[in-house]
This record gives C-alpha cells, structure tokens and sequence, in this order.
C-alpha cells in the first residue's frame, strides 16, 4: 500500500475542487448558492494537516529514539545549555514551554534529576517523592497559567506512548476544552 503525503493529498482535493468549481459554473443557472456550496467537497483545514505531520513527525521520533540512558535535550535545558522558556522551577522540578505546543498552554515539566527515571515505566519505589514532586508542580504551572479549572497532565511511556525524549517529562496542556479520548 503506497503512502501519500498530507500535501499530495491537499492537492488532490484542491484539484477535485477546481473541477468541480469549474462545472458549477458551467451549470449555475441550475444551482443556488447554498447548493454549490454543498456541491464541494470537505477539504482539510491546514490546521488538521498541520496536526496531522506533526502527530506523524512525533511518532516518528519516538520511534527513532532509545532509552540508552546518556544525556538528553532536557539535561542541556536544565544545564542552561540550550535557552527555554522557563514557567516554573524549584530546586528539584523544572518546567518550561513546550516548543511544539498541542494546545495554547503546554507546558513540560522534568525532574532536574534523573536517577534512572527515562520513563515511567522505570518508577522504582526510591522515586516516589519526585512523582509527587511533579505532580505539584504541574498543578503550579497550571495555576500560573490561569489553566487550573482545566488542564490535563500527560506522561507519554516508551515508543509505543510517543515518548521521544528519554527524561521522564509531564505534559501540561490546557487553554482549549480538551477531548475524550485522548490520542
């Protein structure tokens, strides 16, 4: 089964349209405005095609990435290696704009110490404080960005969860009515 790209796809539609366009016209005195509208197709908004890619480009990621335990993206932000929008921090949790934001506040937030925590699935009973950690914090970030009446907190687990980045991180989103289900 051959894959064809959001935009190929795009084309097409816009091609279909053009036709289809250039028919009504032939034809107007048979429709009414209303009816030539109905008579195009439903094309993709550019947002639906751009959360499309970028959905693919996320899994695509997370498939590429491993859990080899060497440093992270996360670790030069936490180093201030690599500049980021800073939201909340504390000596042990730190937290900052996502830069490929799903909804208006998105938010990730990390423990600034990994000790062996890549995923979640790697929780040992030695973690238990900083899960708790985070977990407040989100709920800081969100008071911070007017979210707290409703927010969702996401961990993303291993390849098949998305997780593209190997420092467990929590996703703070918020700012839109979220959907159920999720994903």
């Amino acid at each position: 089964m051959a894959v064809t790209s959001s935009s190929t796809l795009l084309l097409r539609n816009l091609s279909t349209v053009g036709r289809i366009a250039q028919s009504v016209r032939a034809n107007s005195r048979i429709f009414s405005t209303g009816e030539m509208i109905r008579a195009l197709p439903r094309i993709a908004s550019p947002r639906s095609i751009s959360s499309t890619r970028a959905a693919h480009n996320e899994e695509a990621a997370a498939k590429a990435a491993s859990d080899t335990g060497a440093p992270t993206i996360f670790d030069k932000i936490i180093a201030k290696e690599i500049p980021s929008d800073i939201v909340y921090e504390d000596e042990n949790v730190l937290a900052f704009r996502d830069i490929n934001p799903q909804a208006p506040v998105h938010v990730l937030v990390i423990p600034k110490l990994r000790d062996g925590l890549t995923t979640l699935g790697k929780a040992e009973p030695r973690h238990i404080e900083v899960l708790g950690q985070l977990l407040h914090a989100s709920k800081i970030v969100a008071e911070k960005e007017g979210i707290v009446d409703g927010f969702r907190v996401v961990i993303n687990n291993g390849a098949e969860g998305c997780q593209s980045v190997y420092h467990l991180h929590l996703h703070v989103l918020g700012g839109r009515q979220m959907k159920w289900p999720p994903g």
